[in-house]
């Protein structure tokens, strides 16, 4: 069975796939734990003295939103994703906001139609294990950075992603049927001082978290409900497979015997 990483091609997939998605995205980004680690990384890049800012690859807006809610910030900030669906509906959140200095656009990461030194800072917000060429977005944020500007990069490093079944040996199996389903570039973030240097970007800050969810599914619940969706449209299991899955790891929460985990990290880095 041929596996395809759904958040790759979020251009591409029908719209029952994408509002699993969006529900996923913005529940995530609402969780106690993700908004500290996102906080983190945007706080140790000084962003409130920014007068231009993007989000590259914004999803359905959840850092844009929470850099223009900033009380210190006073520029404005630019969403681009590849999906007309996700900038429809970071426009609709956005304006459900009455957030003025945010603007949204199309565009892909890799290759982006914005002009040299256009930004004092970008964030780049768990896209990076998501395309095939992580060094062309690094190089692509270099061009765009004013000198002196600043990047964020936050993402999970999913090859440390697992969930506990009965069957350790069959649960290793499932983890890596899973991070295939929803990850390019599972190991991108330990890669990453190597390439913000080949980048030409000097790394000045970084973080580690492990969220782990032990007993009962928190963190990790919407991802469960995602996986109903996401897992069959990936290729990586049939309906039923996913039903199954998702069932018994609903069940261990409800019998206080769940485990789910992944490392997460963050970057700071400059434009020399």
């Amino acid at each position: 069975m041929s596996t395809v990483d759904v958040y790759r091609i979020t251009d591409q997939l029908d719209d029952p796939s994408l509002d699993a998605i969006v529900t996923r995205l913005e529940a995530r980004g609402k969780h106690p734990r993700f908004v500290a680690m996102m906080q983190q990384y945007i706080d140790a890049m000084g962003i409130d003295s920014a007068q231009a800012a993007l989000d590259l690859g914004c999803g359905t807006g959840v850092a844009t939103r929470a850099i223009a809610r900033r009380p210190g910030f006073r520029g404005s900030v630019t969403g681009i994703d590849l999906s007309p669906h996700f900038v429809a509906v970071a426009q609709r959140l956005t304006a459900a906001e009455s957030i003025a200095c945010i603007e949204f656009h199309v565009g892909d990461s890799q290759s982006l139609s914005l002009p040299n030194e256009s930004f004092d800072a970008v964030v780049v917000h768990t896209l990076v294990s998501h395309v095939n060429d992580p060094l062309a977005v690094l190089r692509e944020v270099r061009r765009i950075l004013k000198p002196g500007g600043t990047v964020g990069i936050f993402d999970g490093d999913y090859a440390s992603m697992t969930f506990a079944g009965d069957d350790p040996i069959k649960s290793k199996e499932t983890d890596d049927v899973i991070i295939q389903a929803i990850v390019t570039q599972p190991r991108v973030m330990r890669q990453m001082p190597q390439l913000l240097r080949e980048a030409g970007l000097e790394m000045t800050a970084s973080f580690a978290h492990v969220v782990a969810d032990i007993g009962k599914a928190d963190f990790f619940a919407p991802a469960l409900q995602s996986f109903l969706k996401l897992l069959p449209r990936s290729g990586a299991m049939t309906q039923t497979q996913a039903q199954a899955w998702v069932a018994a790891m609903l069940e261990r929460s409800e019998q206080g015997i769940f485990f789910g985990a992944s490392n997460f990290y963050s970057y700071v880095a400059s434009r020399r």
